[in-house]
């Protein structure tokens, strides 16, 4: 199998993302995950663009040493000058040069001649082989540029000392078949091009970098550029980690392979993401929050037999450590069994069907749920069999600027009653009310409240500690109403009194 090089750009095109500046410590940790990742070349930032630039490659240079560092020059002196002192002192450094190809470059941008764009990407080089061994040159917006021009700039740069030619898709115009054949047609062109290596850089405005990416190692690339999680100008760029993954599935079709270390995709994808702040999109391929999240019932009831029915990739070789079964409106009785089992629980087929139905329940009022949810679910089923008291119904109003409750609880035997209790607060005219109704007053303890999981939809978790004749017992209650869950609490906390001492539940009645 042929070896696919990987110029990672992330710390130079990536950094060009809107709103994204990064600090000398944050580029200098990310080069260092970078080089732990296993890409061949780190394009550590444009070293013109400002004196604290060159710093900044500078300490790359230091931490790293075992992977090529290139910074990006434009085709002008100054460029090559300050790209000489930010590398100084690098194992293994690159120059890589860039210049604009295309017609509309070439009016609008360069105003240049097409003799005058080989002129200058010919001193340009040539200057820069005096003190690099390795130089890269990309003929920026090659996609858009006339292939008989493109044939003859690559021939004077490959004769000028350049190692590495880029044909870059600039503005993500390309189409695979089209890019594809572009360098089919190069190869057959320019006969120098055996030896220097051939390279492509992507950008996504059309969403296809990856596509035209995998089309350029198909036509016979041997390198490519792109960023961690796709970053980048505009649209983005290439996913690095979307070709590593797409090399290693398919070596059936492209019988090609690099060294990135797959196991570091995700801690890299994280690493890259806290830093520039920007959050990865939940579907995105490889490192997307859902990229091996399962909803569908009929995907999960797959997954669950043979997880290779809907995974093409382990999680486990990215670097996630398994699956995740989500349980949404979509999800199966099949997948909810698996989930009560692997939370400890064992039930009868009756009991599942119950769990199932309550399931549903609850979907109705969330987006999905998680394992406190189904916690909930089967303790306030199974776990408190004996419970002697539940909440019915709770409605809190405001009448003249105070809180009234009007609670409602039912016993073993289905029996109502309810009750309106006016308090301080809406805490304690709840408690109050449930005192009330079973007629003996508790005394609270303790009471706190965490969330255990984000969003609008969180599940709020009361914790209480109730007191009785020198006992203390505590209950749990959790709910997305914050007032249900505390209800849900103390009554926890009553009912385990009751069933720890069978004597005193005996006087324990509804005062009717």
């Amino acid at each position: 199998m042929r070896k696919i090089h990987m110029f990672d750009t992330t710390l130079r095109d990536g950094e060009q993302s809107p709103g994204v500046h990064l600090t000398t410590e944050e580029k200098v940790a990310i080069a260092i995950q970078l080089e732990k990742l296993g890409v061949d070349r780190i394009e550590a930032g444009f070293p013109a663009a400002s004196p604290g630039e060159i710093i900044n490659v500078q300490e790359i240079t230091k931490a790293v040493r075992n992977t090529s560092i290139a910074v990006l020059a434009r085709a002008h002196k100054k460029d090559i000058e300050a790209a000489i002192d930010a590398l100084r002192g690098a194992a293994t450094p690159c120059l890589h040069i860039v210049l604009a190809t295309s017609p509309i470059h070439r009016k609008y941008k360069l105003n240049m001649t097409k003799a005058q764009v080989i002129e200058t990407a010919e001193m340009a080089i040539k200057f820069g082989k005096n003190y690099f061994s390795e130089i890269e040159f990309s003929l920026e917006d090659a996609s858009r540029t006339e292939l008989d021009f493109m044939y003859e700039v690559v021939d004077h740069a490959i004769c000028a000392g350049a190692t590495v030619i880029n044909l870059p898709d600039t503005v993500g115009y390309a189409s695979p078949e089209t890019f594809g054949e572009m360098f089919r047609k190069v190869r057959e062109n320019v006969p120098r091009l055996d030896n220097v290596m051939l390279s492509t850089h992507c950008h996504n405005d059309l969403g296809m970098a990856t596509a035209n990416t995998m089309a350029a190692i198909y036509a016979g690339v041997d390198q490519i550029e792109g960023t961690i999680n796709g970053i980048g100008e505009r649209a983005g760029n290439t996913s690095i980690e979307e070709v590593a993954l797409t090399l290693e599935t398919r070596k059936d079709l492209y019988n090609a392979t690099s060294n990135i270390v797959l196991n570091e995709i995700y801690n890299t994808s994280k690493l890259v993401s806290q830093y520039t702040g920007i959050t990865v999109q939940p579907n995105k391929a490889i490192v997307g929050e859902n990229a091996f999240a399962h909803e569908s019932g009929i995907h999960q009831d797959g997954m669950l037999k043979e997880s290779s029915t809907y995974e093409i990739i382990k999680p486990e070789t990215v670097g996630v450590s398994s699956s995740t079964i989500v349980l949404g409106k979509h999800s199966g009785r099949h997948a909810l069994k698996k989930k009560i089992e692997h939370l400890g629980y064992n039930l009868t087929d009756e009991e599942l069907a119950h769990a199932f139905e309550k399931f549903k329940k609850v979907i109705d009022q969330k987006k999905y749920v998680v394992d406190d949810d189904i916690h909930t679910l089967i303790d306030e089923d199974y776990v408190n069999k004996n419970t002697r008291y539940e909440l019915s119904d709770l409605v809190i109003t405001y009448p003249n600027n105070t809180v009234e409750v009007m609670i409602e609880l039912s016993d073993e035997n289905r029996n109502h009653i309810k009750a309106t209790v006016k308090g301080n607060g809406v805490i304690d005219a709840l408690y109050s009310g449930i005192d009330e109704l079973i007629g003996i007053e508790f005394q609270l303890q303790d009471y706190s409240i965490r969330s255990k999981n984000i969003g609008k939809d969180a599940v709020g978790e009361v914790i209480v500690k109730i007191g009785k004749d020198n006992q203390t017992y505590s209950g749990r209650g959790m709910d997305t109403d914050i007032i249900k869950a505390s209800a849900k609490a103390y009554l926890t906390a009553i009912n385990t009194l009751i069933q720890d001492n069978v004597k005193q539940a005996d006087n324990f009645t509804f005062s009717n």
